[in-house]
């Protein structure tokens, strides 16, 4: 079994660690809503990507009619 012979300093762990942090995810806002989506996707809350729209959204009252 493989043993270290000297201590690692916290220096050297810490070298070692510092590609490990986490990176923030990036958002830019809808052209046409103004809510935030991810760059390159489909907006969530319109269904829109480069001036068309890609998906059509129900309406939330439509969803759950019980007529």
């Amino acid at each position: 079994m493989a043993v270290p012979k000297k201590k690692t300093s916290k220096s050297r762990r810490d070298m070692r660690r510092s590609h490990d942090a986490l990176t923030r995810v990036t958002s830019v806002g809808c052209a046409n809503c103004g809510a935030p989506r991810l760059p390159h996707h489909v907006c969530p809350s319109c269904g829109w990507y480069k001036n068309q729209q890609i998906v059509v959204k129900k309406e939330k009252s439509e969803e759950f009619s019980e007529d």
